[in-house]
């Protein structure tokens, strides 16, 4: 089967049965050829997955066998119900950074929590995830994912890896780091430099070296691997754990059962802020995975789909005493690497961790805290993006700023105050662009069809008596006082021999009563001025809401026109009779 065929029968799946009852969509048209390429995908995700999911659940204070746990049940559930053939799901730096920050606002409202109850409270929170995705999925809010606009989405990341570096100084240093905050943490190390634990930090910087060296070298066995092999070695050869160096400790040798994670007295408003910032930085940090893989492998993303299978990945999280899971990068590349053609690597990688948590789990009690925090370091500045930070101030420095807003957010009022700040800047992002629609005077080319912006087309001239404004924008409540002071002042500039203004609404896609009120003001105005106010190319849309509000009927039917041309014809006859009209009454006199 070809690559276009089987496009054409997941396709069909999805838009037939597959939404009625969407299981092993992404298997559709499975060839046995695949196999091979599935299993050896399915191990070297494992591999490269292992480091982080002992290494990320640090960030939220959890214990590394979550992690593990995060990898195996989401992995199984997204196989069932994602529609991605190569995507794959585990723990991302960004969510845990966010997760860890709604975990501490939850915990400090439980006095008596433990640590038991931290890992209990963030499977609820992964339950949570799941649901929210399915309930967006239900009402179709998949856009939810484009929110976030990439200048936000570069600062906010940048703002994350830096909380992720402050919070490895503990496990560099082997000291009991206090202070919050970007600054704070580095003025308490430097009151405590003496009691620094000399031992780890050698550990700790050797191993991000190692990975360093690893990714500009381009070793064939990924860093990571590399730090935790190495490290686990040189740990059991030379008695790490009785130097004074922190180690692992004990992985439970056994899998989680199937459960449902309760707390009681769980704040009800602290658990749903916490989980809908989960979920928004989940999601979209996994969509926008999403689609840049798919970009290479040729094939798009559905943002909606997407919500069932990261709801699914999650509920399973939350149910196997895990936390909220995304799309991870990393994960997925090496899939794509090794050839994976399907979620047979996410069942097979699924697998290969059981086999980890079997029968490895006394080795890896001897990984050292250090190598953890080298690992989530160098994962840290993996996501500071300093290329797109130039091009941002090289293309827009207004961009660039709201880029530096989102990043000061989670450094300055920590992760979950961040989220708001980032929705925050966004918003006002937003509002900036809609708030000061473009306008631009067109005029006609002598011997040329069309209309033409009279401040970029020289040989483009006036029609006299004629005014044509074009307005490139929705007028809506929060702009239409801009937009009345430019109209406003164009017409205050008109020549004197102006009788019509008329504005070209073919850019307009939508109006609301506060527009329908400055029109009719604005067509009052014009009238005092001798000048008649006509409009062009209205959509449905707004010409329906513009009759309804009585403008139209102001204005006139006769000042309201299909197209430009219609209109310019329309005025010059009218200026045709009015002529003749006047050497009538001239050669009556």
């Amino acid at each position: 089967m070809s690559k276009a065929e089987t496009v054409s029968t997941s396709s069909k799946a999805v838009n037939g049965t597959a939404w009625r009852f969407p299981v092993l969509t992404s298997l559709a048209g499975y060839q046995a050829s695949w196999l091979r390429n599935d299993v050896s995908a399915g191990f070297a995700i494992a591999a490269v997955g292992l480091p982080s999911a002992i290494a990320y659940p640090a960030i939220a204070g959890l214990p590394p066998e979550t992690g593990i746990y995060a990898s195996i049940s989401p992995l199984v559930a997204y196989a069932l119900f994602g529609p991605s053939r190569q995507l794959i799901v585990g723990p991302d730096a960004a969510t845990m950074t966010v997760l860890a920050a709604a975990l501490a606002a939850i915990m400090a409202s439980l006095p008596a929590a433990t640590v038991a109850d931290r890992t209990t409270i963030a499977a609820a929170l992964a339950l949570g995830v799941g649901l929210l995705c399915l309930l967006a999925r239900l009402l179709r809010l998949g856009v939810v994912a484009n929110f976030l606009s990439r200048p936000i989405l570069i600062g906010f990341f940048a703002g994350i890896s830096l909380s992720i570096l402050i919070g490895q100084i503990n496990r560099f240093t082997g000291l009991d780091i206090q202070s919050d905050g970007l600054v704070g943490p580095i003025v308490e190390l430097a009151g405590k430099l003496g009691s620094i634990h000399w031992p780890t930090l050698l550990v700790g910087l050797s191993m991000f070296v190692l990975l360093q060296a690893a990714r500009f070298w381009h070793f064939p066995v990924p860093g990571p691997v590399l730090v935790v092999i190495i490290s686990v070695a040189l740990s059991a050869a030379f008695d790490f754990e009785g130097r004074g160096i922190a180690v692992v400790g004990n992985i439970p040798s056994d899998l989680p059962s199937l459960s449902w994670p309760w707390i009681a007295n769980l704040p009800p408003d602290t658990f749903a802020l916490g989980a809908a910032a989960v979920f928004l930085v989940s999601f979209g940090s996994g969509v926008v995975t999403a689609r840049s893989f798919g970009a290479r492998g040729g094939y798009s993303v559905d943002p909606n789909r997407e919500l069932v299978g990261f709801g699914a990945a999650n509920i399973a999280a939350g149910l196997f005493a895990a936390f909220p899971v995304s799309g991870s990068d990393s994960r997925t590349a090496v899939n794509m690497m090794i050839g994976g053609r399907s979620q047979v690597a996410s069942l097979v990688a699924a697998l290969a961790l059981v086999a980890t948590v079997l029968f490895l789990g006394p080795a890896l009690r001897v990984l050292p805290v250090a190598a953890l925090g080298a690992i989530l370091a160098a994962t840290a500045l993996n996501l500071i993006d300093l290329a797109a930070l130039r091009q941002l101030w090289r293309i827009s420095r207004m961009e660039f700023a709201f880029a530096l807003i989102a990043m000061w957010g989670p450094i300055g009022l920590g992760v979950l105050n961040g989220v708001v700040i980032a929705i925050g800047a966004t918003l006002v992002y937003l509002l900036r662009k809609l708030m000061y629609p473009r306008d631009a005077m067109l005029g006609r080319v002598p011997g040329r069809d069309g209309f033409y912006k009279l401040h970029r087309i020289a040989e483009a001239h006036p029609i006299p008596g004629l005014a044509i404004c074009l307005v490139q924008g929705s007028l809506l409540f929060f702009n239409t006082d801009y937009v009345k002071a430019r109209l406003r002042t164009i017409a205050d500039g008109l020549p004197a021999d102006t009788r019509c203004l008329l504005i070209d609404a073919g850019s307009i896609p939508q109006v609301d009563s506060s527009a329908a009120a400055m029109l009719t003001d604005f067509h009052a105005e014009l009238g005092r001025q001798g000048i008649a106010l006509g409009l062009a190319e209205l959509h449905a849309e707004a010409r329906a809401l513009l009759e309804r509000a009585g403008v139209l009927e102001r204005i006139g039917s006769a000042m309201v026109f299909d197209s430009l041309e219609d209109a310019q014809r329309a005025f010059e006859l009218k200026q045709s009779t009015a002529d003749t009209d006047d050497r009538i009454r001239s050669g009556i006199r």
